[in-house]
C-alpha cells in the first residue's frame, strides 16, 4: 500500500448534489477505505443534518458545522459553541432585523416561530432531493427544526442566515469582532443568505483535530471541496482538490481540481492519487 492518507471531503457540490451522492462517489469511497486510506466527511452543515444516506458508503468520521464540531470513530473530539452572552448578543441583533435564521446546534435546528413556514419550505426545498421510492429525507431534517418567540438562551454553534434585509457581513460587524461571515453554503439560497461563525472555527481547525488524534502528518491530508467554506481547508491540507467551477479563491487555494458530482469527479481524482 502506498503511504496512509486521511481524505477529507466536502458535502454539498463535492461529495454529493442535495444529499445524494453518486455512485462512483460511493465506491471510490469504499475502494479507499478498503485500500486503507481514511475517508471522512468535512462539511458545513451541523451533525444532525449529514443524514444516514450520505453515510452510507462507510466514514471513519464526521468535520461537521465548518470545523467545530470532529467525531472520529463515534467518538466526538470537538463541540465548540457561542459563549453564552455572545449567543445571545447574535439572537438580539438577527430579530432586531427581522431576520429569518438557523442557530445550528449538532442535535437540533433553532429558529424563529414567525419564520417557521420559511425555514420549512428551505429544508424540504433547497436542503436534500428526496427520492419517491423512499422515505423523505427532507422529513428527516424537518425533526430536528425547533422553533420558539425567544431564542436568547440556545446553545448554538454557527448561525445560517436564510433571508436577511442586512447584508451578512454587516450583521457581523454589528454583533462584532468575534463573529466572521460568508456567503451560504447551501444550494439554492437568496442573495440575502450567508452564515455566521466563530472567528477562528473553520474546517482546517477541524482537520488538524483529526489529523492529532490520529497521528497524520498534514502531508498526507489530501482535502476536496467547492465552496468559500472551504479555502482554509484547502490551503492547509498536503493536497488541496477544488471543484472545477469554483469561486476563483477556492480554485487559488487548491494544488488542482476535479469535476463536480454530475460527473463523479472524485471517483477520477482519487485514482490520480493513488488511493485506489
Amino acid at each position: 500500500m502506498a503511504t496512509r492518507r486521511a481524505v477529507f471531503l466536502d458535502v454539498d457540490g463535492t461529495y454529493a448534489d442535495r444529499g445524494i451522492a453518486p455512485a462512483g462517489h460511493v465506491a471510490a469511497v469504499r475502494a479507499a477505505r478498503a485500500n486503507g486510506h481514511l475517508v471522512l466527511l468535512c462539511t458545513g452543515r451541523p451533525r444532525c443534518m449529514v443524514l444516514p444516506r450520505l453515510l452510507e458508503a462507510g466514514f471513519d468520521g464526521v468535520v461537521a458545522a465548518a470545523g467545530g464540531y470532529v467525531e472520529v470513530g463515534g467518538v466526538v473530539l470537538r463541540d465548540i459553541r457561542f459563549p453564552g452572552e455572545l449567543a445571545d448578543r447574535v439572537v438580539r441583533v438577527l430579530d432586531s432585523h427581522g431576520v429569518v435564521y438557523v442557530l445550528e446546534a449538532p442535535d437540533v435546528l433553532l429558529g424563529p416561530s414567525r419564520a417557521e413556514p420559511q425555514l420549512r419550505e428551505l429544508l424540504t426545498t433547497h436542503v436534500e432531493q428526496d427520492d419517491p421510492d423512499e422515505p423523505g429525507a427532507s422529513d428527516d431534517v424537518l425533526e430536528s427544526l425547533r422553533t420558539a418567540d425567544v431564542l436568547t438562551g440556545a446553545s448554538f454553534g454557527k448561525v445560517t442566515v436564510v433571508d436577511s434585509p442586512v447584508p451578512v457581513p454587516a450583521l457581523a460587524a454589528e454583533i462584532g469582532p468575534e463573529v466572521g461571515a460568508l456567503p451560504s453554503s447551501l444550494p439554492g439560497m437568496a442573495r440575502a443568505a450567508g452564515e455566521l461563525y466563530l472567528a477562528g472555527v473553520h474546517k482546517a481547525a477541524g482537520i488538524d483535530v483529526v489529523a492529532r488524534h490520529l497521528g497524520f502528518d498534514r502531508r498526507d491530508v489530501i482535502a476536496f471541496g467547492d465552496g468559500m467554506n472551504d479555502v482554509e481547508m484547502l490551503a492547509h491540507a498536503g493536497v488541496g482538490v477544488a471543484i472545477e467551477g469554483a469561486h476563483p479563491r477556492v480554485l487559488a487555494a487548491a494544488d488542482r481540481t476535479a469535476p463536480g458530482p454530475a460527473l463523479e469527479g472524485l471517483a477520477t481524482a482519487f485514482a490520480e492519487l493513488g488511493l485506489v
